[in-house]
């Protein structure tokens, strides 16, 4: 319809129809560019106003986008925020910030069906991949360990502990035992650094020869240790700690 045709108000009486919000073309332009070129084409904010106008539809969400990524540090960091803190930046509600966690949660499936599909040894990438989707970006500890059959394929993945921003109790032989009652003939530990840093603290290095030690004997391997945080990860094997 025209911009001038004629409507009718809450009244019954004749008027113009109102033009579309100024950030509708915005969106449009910034969706023709995804469709023409993909995410590389965008900025990390521009595709987050994509995310949030699904659920925010009749809001310019770009100060919303800009404040969140100012807020959180990056696109990634955004999704993997807890839905609480999401909820603290003007705009964003509860449907909002649920969107966005399926988000998350939907790229973590993603990366840990590439695992899953493979000898983790001969993708190595794909392992990191998931590992930094899975914990890079959250707020507190969390202490993972992927279990492996003997052709290296993953049994399970299972979350261990989680405990405080700066530490997450291990206890050595309740890792083995685990191992043990899943039939595993080696295992991948993972945990993060909240604070982005990745380097293995000495308690980190302590707790990983120990369990190295204990799982031995027992004919269950540790293959690495792997600790994430926003700034990089750490390999305990090409670090030569193990």
């Amino acid at each position: 319809m025209p911009k001038s045709a004629k409507l009718k108000d809450a009244a019954g009486k004749p008027g113009l129809a109102e033009a579309p919000p100024h950030y509708h073309g915005h969106r449009e332009r910034l969706r023709a560019r995804f469709r023409e070129a993909g995410a590389d084409a965008l900025r990390d904010y521009e595709l987050l106003e994509l995310l949030l106008a699904r659920t925010i539809p009749r809001m310019d969400v770009k100060p919303i986008a800009k404040e969140l990524i100012e807020t959180f540090g990056s696109f990634a960091e955004v999704l993997a925020a807890p839905r609480l803190r999401l909820e603290e930046v003007k705009g964003i509600k509860e449907a909002t910030s649920t969107d966005l966690k399926i988000i998350h949660a939907a790229a973590s499936l993603m990366t840990r069906g590439a695992v899953k599909k493979r000898p983790v040894l001969s993708s190595w990438t794909a392992v990191l991949d998931y590992c930094r989707t899975a914990m890079a970006f959250a707020d507190k500890e969390r202490f993972s360990i992927i279990f492996l059959d003997k052709r290296n394929q993953v049994i399970a993945d299972e979350v261990q502990q989680t405990g405080t921003v700066d530490h997450t109790p291990v206890y050595p032989r309740e890792v083995v035992k685990r191992a043990l009652e899943l039939s595993a003939t080696a295992i991948i530990l993972v945990h993060n650094h909240p604070s982005g840093d990745p380097t293995p603290s000495r308690a980190d290095i302590q707790m990983t020869q120990s369990i190295v030690e204990i799982a031995k004997p027992l004919g269950i391997a540790v293959h690495d240790h792997i600790i994430v945080g926003k700034d990089g990860h750490a390999s305990f094997k090409g670090l030569k700690l193990i």
